[in-house]
């Protein structure tokens, strides 16, 4: 009898704690609201910070800059080489009532489409915007927008197609 009691008393201790952390839940900040996924919404810098949840490693990079006048884009890359490219192409962005907006792309000088077709969500006005790839939900990208393409990587890619 005494462990009944004592169970009831942890039970009662748990549930007025957990009642507790639910009222105060009223001072977190509420989730800022999802963007519309637009060439507006989208126009500027954007640096990858993660990628499948993971930082990037040490030496790679990418940054996308995207126009929405003529829905072009400029990518700044190293990923599977030692030197850093710069693509350019350009991009569209349609809204699918079941799946939600999907951005592709197709790249300049006939190098074809982009490999996949992206999920956009979680574009959000403070700065940042989540891709998922649509034929395979366990590729993630998280992008942050920045102001500029950093000079020395501008400088790595502009090297390497001048020569």
């Amino acid at each position: 009898m005494k462990y009944l009691k004592k169970l009831f008393t942890l039970l009662v201790i748990a549930l007025f704690a957990c009642g507790f952390t639910a009222c105060s839940s009223d001072d977190e900040e509420p989730e800022e609201p999802s963007l519309e996924v637009t060439p507006a919404n989208l126009h500027g810098t954007w640096e990858l910070a993660e990628w499948n949840g993971e930082p990037l490693a040490e030496g790679t990079y990418c940054y996308i800059v995207f126009n929405r006048k003529d829905q072009t884009f400029e990518m700044y890359q190293k990923f599977d080489s030692m030197y850093g490219r710069h693509i350019t192409g350009s991009f569209a962005i349609k809204n699918d009532p079941y799946q939600g907006y999907i951005i592709s792309g197709s790249y300049d000088n006939g190098k074809g489409d982009w490999n996949q077709s992206y999920l956009v969500t979680r574009l959000l006005k403070s700065g940042s915007m989540i891709w998922t790839a649509k034929d395979d939900v366990t590729d993630i990208s998280r992008y942050e927008r920045c102001n500029e393409v950093p000079a020395e990587i501008l400088k790595d890619c502009k090297d390497l197609t001048e020569e």
